[in-house]
């Protein structure tokens, strides 16, 4: 596989520059929500635990 030209490479970084400028923003204003949102750490952390926990249990089958 070759490597990228330093053309291709400016143009990624330009692409790049431009969707972090486009969606600037709706990121302010979701940053703004969340400063402002009532804080509910369990809603989160509880379906990430088990999750995490179902994941280690299926290591736990493929092992034995």
């Amino acid at each position: 596989m070759e490597t990228a030209a330093w053309w291709e490479i400016l143009l990624g970084g330009l692409a790049a520059v431009l969707v972090v400028l486009w969606f600037r923003p709706s990121i302010r204003a979701a940053i703004e929500r969340g400063r402002t949102a009532t804080k509910d750490w369990p809603a989160a952390l509880i379906p990430l635990a088990l999750v995490v926990l179902f994941v280690l249990l299926l290591i736990a089958s493929v092992r034995s």
